[in-house]
């Protein structure tokens, strides 16, 4: 949903149910032979059902289909299933509850989880779920979608992130097709590709043993516009025939000035017979006007589901309509029959131990330098001390309504950026002692939790929901045994070259090498306590330095 929302549509220009059933039975008249209700969000019109159960009545049409968010499937699906729904795709970007509510502006994520699962207990096979990657928000979470497929009957499909209106598209937010597969393959080096139907917009695979599939939807990096036999309608009548054009043609002023069928269907050929050979590609999509994707709404396709961004909260339906048998005439024959246009590695790791009294680790992690994972070193002179900045008046993950927001820093300039955080690990004298000397039975704590330091400073954004990704040039963690209080004291060090800070990076760093050696030490004592995490300093932002007296 784009974050200033959109202009509901008046109830006068929306197509009625017996509009869109004129205009359905005229196209499966025509041979068309699947029909997809999409959105916007198809479920929240009243009459939703009552359309599916009309449309099942149309002779030759083999499937009807719906694309949806999810909200309110587990409740309506029993009811859609009994009038003749045949098929599911639900929208879904994240498996991270608070990045769902931030993604689509409300809360739901378990309604949707629940709508998932309800179709598969319907017997739905394959569900799809539609998941549009975009960079810095969900490209992290691509192992996890695919990781469904392994118990269930799903059919995951990464969509490539395309711009329409609202969207804010960037061509750096766009992970392609291929940088996908490349993280996937890493993981699971046995996937295997599965064959494609001529008309298809996935590009299929499949891993050995798992029940479900994962899918690509290559709108941007490699089109398929020479096989496109899709058109769309939206909610106010109008007539796409390409879902990334702006040109558009109204049905519905030509149903309600009382146009023929005959005159209907010269309209809709003449429509298709302007159809461009392939879309104008990503970077001139980008600078055209055309819909957001949620009033997209009516959609008329042939054969399999549309490239559809996530569905939304508007009262708003598409049809797709898939698969022509015979057509509207020759020049459309030809144009929906052309041919075809054209383990994660693990981190090295060196477990360093001693047994001196006094025991000194860091790790470092240089973009510059091959990386030594844990070494011995110095401890590092403390930063220096400067006065606090002024609070700022105003928190910047709210908004104005007091929801929750992710800073936009698009427009902030990249500037050096490196922040200081430590912890405090009390640990008594019995689990102190055995740290020191290195004999605790589950291995040298001290690095363990060094290595957990490293990989949470790197995976920040995945555990803290409204973090940005920062690509970090450098981590540094250090753990010094303070023999007076019998405790391990943490400082991680992070630096990046970008436009947000890295303090929740070195804070989440030393916040979790602190758990770490708890983890390690607990079968010796539960009396140990995480104390004292805080900023030391940080350096790089707009708003000026800061050091902690």
């Amino acid at each position: 949903m784009p974050e200033e929302g959109v202009p509901l549509t008046p109830k006068a220009d929306l197509l009625t149910t017996e509009e869109i059933l004129t205009l359905a039975r005229l196209f499966v008249k025509e041979g068309v032979d699947k029909i997809r209700l999409t959105g916007g969000e198809p479920l929240i019109r009243p009459d939703v059902v009552d359309i599916v159960a009309q449309l099942r009545r149309l002779e030759g049409l083999r499937t009807i289909g719906i694309t949806t968010n999810g909200i309110n499937l587990a409740r309506l699906l029993p009811q859609l299933q009994k009038a003749g729904l045949s098929a599911i795709n639900i929208s879904l970007d994240t498996l991270v509850p608070a990045k769902f509510e931030f993604i689509v502006r409300r809360k739901g994520f378990h309604k949707v989880m629940e709508g998932i699962h309800k179709a598969i207990e319907l017997g739905y096979s394959p569900v799809k779920v539609n998941c549009v990657v975009m960079r810095g928000l969900n490209e992290d979470e691509l192992l996890d979608f695919v990781a469904l497929t392994e118990g269930l009957p799903l059919d995951v499909r990464f969509i490539e992130y395309m711009p329409f209106d609202g969207n804010r598209w960037n061509f750096k937010k766009m992970v392609s097709y291929k940088e996908m597969l490349d993280t996937l393959r890493q993981q699971w080096p046995e996937l295997e590709k599965l064959p494609e139907e001529e008309s298809s917009t996935a590009k299929a695979f499949k891993i050995p043993g798992f029940r479900g599939q994962v899918s690509f939807i290559t709108s941007m990096s490699e089109h398929f516009c020479g096989t496109c036999n899709r058109l769309r309608i939206t909610a106010d009548g109008n007539l796409k025939v390409c879902l990334f054009g702006n040109s558009e043609v109204s049905l519905r002023d030509h149903l309600r000035g009382g146009a023929s069928e005959e005159e209907l269907l010269r309209v809709i050929g003449a429509a298709v017979g302007r159809k461009k050979r392939q879309h104008a590609g990503m970077f001139s999509i980008s600078q055209m006007k055309n819909r957001p994707m949620i009033l997209i709404e009516l959609f008329l396709m042939r054969q399999d589901s549309p490239p559809a961004l996530p569905s939304t909260f508007r009262n708003s339906l598409r049809v797709q309509v898939l698969r022509h048998r015979v057509s509207f005439s020759s020049q459309i024959v030809t144009l929906w029959k052309g041919g075809r246009v054209p383990q994660a590695p693990l981190v090295a790791q060196q477990w360093l131990g001693s047994s001196l009294p006094q025991r000194h680790f860091s790790s470092h992690l240089d973009s510059d330098a091959n990386p030594k994972c844990l070494s011995p070193t110095e401890p590092q002179a403390p930063a220096a001390s400067s006065g606090p900045l002024p609070d700022s008046e105003q928190l910047t993950h709210v908004d104005t309504e007091g929801q929750m927001a992710m800073v936009d820093v698009g427009r902030k300039p990249d500037t050096e950026r490196v922040a200081v955080a430590s912890a405090v690990v009390l640990l008594g004298p019995v689990a102190f002692k055995l740290i020191q000397e290195n004999q605790l039975k589950k291995g040298d704590a001290l690095a363990v939790a060094q290595l957990a330091g490293i990989q949470a400073a790197k995976l920040t954004s995945q555990l803290i929901p409204l973090c940005h990704h920062v690509a970090l040039s450098h981590v540094q963690v250090q753990l010094e045994l303070d023999r007076a209080r019998h405790a391990a004291v943490i400082q991680a060090s992070c630096r990046a070259r970008g436009p947000t800070g890295v303090e929740m990076e070195a804070l989440t760093s030393a916040a979790t090498a602190a758990l770490a050696l708890y983890d390690m030490c607990k079968a010796v004592s539960r009396d140990i306590v995480l104390a004292e995490i805080k900023l030391v300093s940080k350096t790089g932002g707009q708003r000026g330095d800061f050091h902690r007296t």
